[in-house]
């Protein structure tokens, strides 16, 4: 089937999927098959392509140190096989690449990088920055309360032995009985 109308022959080209031959101004051409196909048959999928892992890169993953292992032109379940054993006996398995440092809060599956990381002051925990407040990540509550008892000790403890040693042996309530307090300053009236 030749493309295009009566006034204009080469405009265009007519799908080449069996069930469309859709005229098409603007048709695609599949790099893998080289056919002409419309905008609904251009991918791979809806035009059956034979040739659609042609330029495909496929990889596995290895259950060991998490290392992909590229397997194409490797066809079939077998040579995988031999890929990932070739892949356990070259020495670059290595079990300890396998899990990366994550959040340690539950649900969280924040990995943990130099730039998305923070140790919390008080339990010294590295998590992400969503979780780096104490109560966003339930801190441990007994290191909290120790910090909070040691930081409320010495500013309260210090200012009641200074209060007590300026005391100089008087009462510590108000002072004497007989005393009047100076006088206010008379406010000011609304006019």
């Amino acid at each position: 089937m030749s493309g295009g109308t009566e006034a204009f022959p080469d405009l265009g080209r007519h799908c080449q999927h069996p069930d469309c031959h859709q005229l098409d101004f603007l048709p695609f051409k599949c790099a893998s098959c080289h056919d002409v196909f419309c905008l609904d048959h251009r991918s791979y999928k809806s035009h059956d392509c034979p040739k659609s892992d042609h330029n495909s890169r496929k990889v596995i993953v290895c259950e060991v140190c998490s290392t992909s292992i590229e397997t194409t032109g490797h066809d079939g379940e077998e040579s995988q096989n031999v890929l990932l054993e070739r892949h356990s006996k070259s020495g670059n398995c290595d079990p300890r690449k396998k899990k990366k440092p994550r959040c340690p809060v539950p649900r969280c599956k924040q990995i943990l990088t130099f730039s998305n990381c923070s140790t919390c002051k008080t339990c010294h925990l590295k998590v992400c920055l969503k979780h780096r407040f104490p109560a966003d990540h339930e801190c441990n509550k007994q290191a909290r309360a120790a910090v909070a008892v040691a930081a409320n000790e010495g500013a309260w403890n210090g200012k009641f032995l200074a209060a007590f040693a300026s005391r100089n042996g008087k009462d510590c309530g108000k002072s004497e009985r007989g005393s009047k307090s100076p006088p206010s300053t008379p406010s000011v009236g609304a006019f």
